[in-house]
């Protein structure tokens, strides 16, 4: 946690001195009103609409503005002028929901960033204002203000709606009448008054929710010139009013902090939002784009954020959103419930994520400049699903295009395997795939369905296994609302038909969740103690990363349904592929091969599957039905299994030959699984996942634990989080030791070698020792 001491004694009297300024009611502009907020104000003009010197000729630019003016021009055409309209819209007519309060201002915004925008046909035209401040008014008088009853969701109210709404205010600025615009800001200070607060009860706001907060009010003390309100957002960022306890840069893990609710991000890169969900991918992207423009807004300040956990940020660019990409494509496993809106499909989310570091470019450490530049100009090229340049705003493009003309040389393809203990989810990068795996356990939640969104969440977390390839548009193109829900590829699960929602926001009766990692090499063993939720199925749940091969253990698979264990579900490109099963595999043409060295019986459907995204998300779906193909594996326990188990290899992107020289080789060993420990050997990588104390191979272990040994490495992890110490033997007198992390002991034991790790804090991390 950062020194907040000294900070707190230089800024209380301006953060008092603004306190009066900060109570609802009108407001008129104070007189300590600070010229240098006109400066503010026209950074954010800019940031909203690319700024003056945007060139309306240059193609990618007229791309943009046609964009821009598409927006406004169906906006304008289906707003209400008459006198005595009762709405503005009428599919956002509702009194009792509160998105549409929110959506209403959004639509106006779509017009004023058109009148706003140089180039565009709406620029600077009369009656667009008129139509826009007369939209502005109709909403004062009859949805937002003071006097009217505030109802659902206070996001709408104090951020969605309130940032749409002031950013309006910068928008028509200099043609809104002043005292006007402060009865307008002084509705927005009504609902959003605190860059600390919110909800209608006052309660402290935490994670992305509080950039939130903190850029309404700092847009608003924009408007008005409230120089105290802005020195309160800048330190709201650091929570100095709170000590620190929820700070947005500062981790949630660094060592000291205490934090109430845990959101935010931990150093492992984990992001977790309303209290233990992973949400990278959702409310984390969001914190980044936000925070982002905060810190471009309030930049070479006053009021610029100085804080040392500052810096931090940069390793959430390298830890919490990198590895979680796949060519462009955010792990739909920390997307929360956002996977079953249709408008964050199609690589929608990283395209935050990178005008987010485009925004943090040019404030940035020389070395930490190029970094960014060349990891920006790696997320931007090598997705060729959905062209960030045909999307973005005109001043995230003038940016990404400066990156692209810059020389320097893109980053590269990501080749790393990466575990997050803090959220129980694994990414494995390999030049070819990407697998991301999706657990939960006693410190996670398993799925979020709130708002009546994501209803057919529930097998999320239960194992679920994501291959990206080349098919940038696998997980687009309606794979959520389209996917049997009961078959998430990777899972066990009892087939009982749900509820919608039901038993969303769950942990796990189980701590087993996790696993070791091989430093600097993609290799890796990961866990899970699976117990379904009300379902009474529980099942021990093993993968083992080697490079391009992933080996699936199972065993105990017990439960009073009937279960099946879901090897893949892969959408279709075509529905046409050809698929080839042979006794001891299975290949799915540009997918990859599967090996069953036991010959286990496996069940195979190619089906079309039609649906509707209402179906899954009755708030933002739709009721256009739509249809995918689908080819599903899975292996039947059958109604009722004892101790059942499963073992195959999966071979993302193998061809038929490769597969099929892997099931005639078999170089996978697979030398126990069951109850006490599921072991692999595949050349010279031993990988065992303990469940209790016992012996694999040459490995013994004194109680839970996840080891992995490869040329030399020990790596030892307590996937539990509730050992102090792992305590492994080694039996293998020929290595020599050479070095160890200062927390594990190595020891000779006979001979071979004893290494006593202390895992105390260590949150499921991995600790290694080298031998030769």
């Amino acid at each position: 946690m950062p020194d907040l001491t000294l900070r707190r004694r230089t800024v209380l009297g301006g953060m008092l001195g603004g306190a009066a300024a900060l109570t609802a009611g009108p407001l008129t502009l104070p007189s300590w009103a600070d010229e240098s907020t006109n400066e503010l104000r026209r950074r954010w003009q800019t940031l909203l609409t690319g700024g003056p010197t945007v060139d309306p000729t240059d193609p990618d630019l007229a791309v943009a503005i046609a964009r821009i003016d598409k927006l406004a021009k169906s906006a304008l055409t289906t707003l209400d002028r008459s006198a005595n309209r009762t709405t503005l819209w009428p599919d956002l007519a509702s009194t009792t929901l509160s998105n549409h309060v929110a959506s209403n201002f959004r639509r106006i915004k779509q017009i004023a960033v058109a009148w706003g925008t140089t180039g565009s046909s709406y620029a600077g035209n009369a009656q667009v204002a008129a139509d826009v401040l007369g939209a502005l008014d109709w909403m004062y008088a009859n949805r937002y203000s003071p006097t009217l009853p505030r109802y659902d969701n206070d996001y709408d109210w104090e951020i969605g709606g309130a940032s749409a709404f002031a950013d309006t205010l910068v928008l028509l600025y200099d043609v809104i009448d002043p005292a006007l615009r402060s009865t307008y800001t002084a509705a927005i200070n009504h609902y959003t008054p605190d860059p600390n607060l919110w909800r209608a009860d006052r309660q402290i706001a935490t994670g992305a929710n509080r950039v939130w907060i903190a850029t309404v009010v700092a847009v608003r003390a924009v408007l008005d010139g409230d120089t105290a309100a802005l020195t309160r957002v800048r330190d709201a960022i650091s929570d100095v009013e709170g000590d620190g306890a929820n700070s947005v840069l500062a981790f949630n893990d660094a060592p000291g902090r205490t934090d109430g609710t845990g959101e935010g991000f931990y150093s492992d890169g984990a992001f977790l939002q309303h209290w233990k969900h992973p949400y990278n991918g959702g409310y984390g992207k969001e914190l980044l784009g936000t925070l982002s423009s905060l810190l471009y807004l309030l930049g070479g300040t006053q009021w610029s954020v100085t804080d040392r956990d500052l810096d931090n940020i940069y390793h959430w660019i390298d830890d919490a959103f990198d590895p979680l990409m796949a060519r462009g494509d955010l792990m739909g496993s920390v997307c929360g419930r956002e996977i079953a809106r249709p408008s964050k499909q199609n690589h929608a989310p990283t395209q935050t994520v990178i005008e987010g570091a485009l925004r943090l470019i040019p404030a940035a450490p020389p070395d930490r400049a190029t970094r960014l530049t060349a990891l920006v100009e790696q997320w931007i090229t090598e997705d060729t699903f959905r062209d960030f340049l045909t999307v973005t705003d005109p001043a995230s493009l003038v940016a990404a295009r400066a990156v692209l003309a810059s020389g320097t040389p893109a980053r590269g393809p990501l080749v790393l395997h990466k575990q997050y203990p803090r959220m129980d989810k694994v990414a494995h990068h390999r030049p070819g795939f990407t697998i991301g795996l999706s657990a939960y356990s006693s410190r996670i939640y398993n799925y979020e369905s709130i708002q009546t969104e994501n209803l057919h969440g529930w097998h999320l977390s239960d194992g679920m296994v994501l291959v990206y390839d080349d098919d940038l548009g696998h997980y687009s193109g309606d794979y959520w609302p389209t996917v049997d829900p009961y078959r998430l590829p990777g899972t066990t699960v009892d087939s009982r038909r749900l509820a919608d929602s039901y038993g969303f926001r769950s942990t796990s009766a189980a701590d087993w969740v996790g696993g070791a990692a091989v430093p600097g090499r993609t290799i890796g063993a990961y866990g899970m103690d699976l117990r379904g939720h009300g379902t009474g199925l529980t099942a021990l749940k093993s993968w083992f990363l080697i490079d391009d091969v992933m080996v699936c253990v199972g065993s105990d698979i017990t439960g009073p349904g009937s279960v099946e264990t879901i090897v893949e579900n892969r959408k279709l490109r075509t529905g046409s592929e050809t698929f080839t099963q042979a006794a001891g595999y299975c290949h799915l043409a540009g997918t990859g091969g599967y090996v069953f060295p036991d010959n286990t019986p496996v069940r195979v459907l190619r089906e079309n599957r039609t649906a509707t995204w209402r179906e899954i998300n009755l708030k933002y779906g739709t009721d256009t039905p739509v249809t995918r193909p689908y080819q599903t594996l899975w292996i039947d326990h059958g109604a009722a299994p004892v101790a059942q188990g499963y073992y195959y290899v999966q071979l993302p992107t193998a061809s038929l030959a490769a597969t099929t020289a892997f099931a005639r080789n078999r170089p996978v060993r697979r030398l126990r699984a069951d109850s006490t420990v599921h072991a692999v050997r595949l050349h010279d990588v031993l990988a065992a996942n303990f469940w209790q104390a016992g012996c694999a191979a040459e490995l013994t272990a004194d109680g839970p634990a996840s080891v992995v040994v490869a040329r030399g490495t020990v790596a030892i992890s307590d996937p539990t989080q509730t050992r102090n110490t792992v305590t492994v033997d080694l039996a293998t007198p020929e290595l020599r030791f050479i070095e160890a992390d200062d927390k594990v002991q190595v020891v000779r034991r006979g001979a071979g070698w004893r290494l006593i790790a202390d895992v105390t804090d260590s949150h499921g991390g991995t600790l290694t020792a080298t031998f030769r």
